[in-house]
């Protein structure tokens, strides 16, 4: 289970991560939506992180 957390973090901090460069290439000050969506693959990254945790304890 731990490989399948771990790649799901991959796939979530990817994912941000694209968001985040899209947000800087534009020039402007990211939408709410794309602002909104950055902090909640955040937040699912912390919780999915505090599961791998767990689960290496």
């Amino acid at each position: 289970m731990t490989e399948k957390l771990e790649a799901l973090r991959d796939r979530l901090m990817s994912a941000q991560r694209e968001l985040i460069k899209a947000a800087a290439e534009a020039g402007t000050i990211p939408s709410d939506n794309a602002l909104r969506k950055i902090a909640d693959l955040e937040v699912t990254i912390g919780a999915v992180e505090t599961m791998i945790d767990e689960r290496t304890r």
